[in-house]
């Protein structure tokens, strides 16, 4: 079976397994106050230009979310996000467990606008009875989204004024923001993300690592007690070096962002594959993740060699599935899905 079902399907890269093994004897501090964890902060802070930021590493996504929500909202107050936003369908109540509630709004592709922000916020506040309300004390989105999609630079900027506006701060779930730096669509750097989010994660565990993301921390008022936050949750890993020896590998001479550009180019190899059999896509996808929209009989003659994902099912006897590339995917794997769909679907 070839797999092509999501993007973390592999162990790590061989660099950070061979990092790992050569420091395997290394005695350290633990908690993350090592000398691998603090030239990982380094090297991540010079690429964020951002030498003030505070930089903490957490195991894995789900973590990372419900630990900076909880550390940056009030008893009162909830995390306004897309329908399809990962802390609304994929955390199994993580956020609402710690007492936040999440606020989603409808989306068509996994973004939601400034507009859409703003005009909740109007309502919420124009509510005469709103402090018998959820306060909407953080905008969430994710760069990539659930959908592959992607927020412009321009989009993140109206965002940010909103968030001005409200006394909101601007949370981003970077699970694959390799993938998204990576996208011969996007306009967003690092650099951005520092300049524009209170809060942001650079994802590790999907983009090479074994595990591991980096939360970024940019509003001087959340940084205060972090890492009391990071113990409470359970995210204070003893053995903290683990993660700083894979970051310190990922950021260094620009492992990261190569490891994202393997793995886009060849998913817009398969995208532009199925499009030229006439498949149309649910989602405009410039990432890794592909959405093809099938019919039965090509699910089940896809389904005899490759693994993928099930999204959503459509009129009739078609469903939107997922193809994912990773950065490992092997360059034949792709070779042989796209003769396979040149074969299955012919429109």
């Amino acid at each position: 079976m070839i797999r092509f079902e999501c993007d973390y399907a592999e162990g790590c890269h061989p660099a950070i397994l061979e990092a790992l093994t050569q420091s395997n004897f290394e005695q350290h501090p633990g908690y993350g106050e090592d000398a691998h964890c603090d030239r990982a902060r380094q090297l991540i802070k010079e690429q964020l230009k951002a030498p003030e930021a505070d930089v903490h590493f957490l195991v894995g996504g789900t973590q990372a979310n419900a630990t900076v929500i909880c550390a940056a909202l009030r008893p009162h107050q909830g995390a306004v996000a897309a329908v399809t936003g990962h802390i609304n369908v994929h955390e199994t109540g993580a956020i609402e467990a710690l007492g936040h509630k999440v606020l989603p709004l409808p989306s068509d592709d996994g973004r939601i606008s400034a507009e859409q922000v703003e005009e909740y916020c109007a309502a919420h506040y124009g509510d005469s009875t709103h402090e018998h309300m959820v306060q909407p004390g953080m905008v969430y989105i994710s760069q990539p989204t659930e959908n592959g999609t992607l927020y412009t630079l321009e989009q993140l900027r109206a965002m940010r004024r909103v968030c001005d506006k409200y006394g909101m701060m601007l949370y981003v779930d970077g699970a694959r923001c390799g993938y998204g730096l990576a996208s011969p669509a996007n306009d967003v750097e690092l650099s951005d993300l520092a300049a524009l989010c209170d809060v942001f994660y650079i994802g590790g565990t999907k983009v090479g690592a074994l595990f591991g993301e980096a939360v970024v921390i940019t509003n001087e008022n959340l940084k205060k007690d972090f890492r009391y936050f990071i113990k409470r949750q359970g995210g204070m890993l003893a053995k903290g070096r683990l993660l700083g020896v894979q970051f310190e590998t990922l950021m260094d001479g620009g492992l990261y962002q190569n490891l994202g550009k393997h793995a886009v180019s060849l998913a817009l190899e398969i995208r532009k594959t199925f499009e030229d059999c006439g498949v149309s896509m649910l989602y405009d996808s410039p990432t890794n993740q592909q959405f093809p929209i099938l019919t039965r009989a090509e699910r089940e003659a896809f389904s005899e060699k490759y693994a993928f994902s099930h999204w959503q099912n459509l009129e009739g006897d078609k469903a939107a599935v997922r193809f994912c590339t990773s950065w490992f995917t092997p360059e034949e794997n792709v070779r042989l899905l796209m003769e396979d769909i040149r074969r299955i679907c012919k429109r």
